[in-house]
């Protein structure tokens, strides 16, 4: 069965809400890496992030790379929330693979977290203010 690489950028990440997901198609983590500078992230209604490629204005979003069976692709995206996609991300190395993506529209109204660099970061530090 081949794998294909696909880079996460929010709750499909290791110990976050949706990583049972992967796990449960039998993914495995690669390594954690990071976005060239050209994405801006969004948290929707602080529930998950949407990121989105953009020509200016952009930074490097840290985010995870697993290896996935190529059966459970489908899987995954169908689990996603409405609005999310694949679509492919290009890493700070140049290397471009699949990887979650969110539709501009979903975007709208919604909080752009771009200034902390990752979902984990961002929900650390709501998290932290809550308490």
């Amino acid at each position: 069965m081949e794998n294909i690489l696909l880079a996460v950028n929010g709750t499909l990440m290791r110990g976050l809400e949706l990583n049972s997901h992967l796990l449960a198609v039998g993914a495995t983590f690669v390594k954690e890496a990071f976005t060239e500078p050209n994405y801006r992230l969004w948290s929707i209604d602080d529930r998950y992030p949407a990121m989105i490629r953009v020509n200016s204005g952009g930074s490097a979003i840290a985010l995870e790379v697993w290896a996935v069976p190529s059966t459970g692709i489908t899987t995954i995206l169908l689990q996603e929330p409405p609005g999310l996609c694949i679509g492919k991300v290009r890493l700070s190395d140049g290397e471009e693979l699949l990887g979650v993506l969110g539709e501009p529209v979903i975007c709208e109204g919604q909080r752009e977290i771009t200034i902390w660099g990752s979902w984990r970061t961002y929900i650390g530090n709501i998290n932290q203010d809550k308490t």
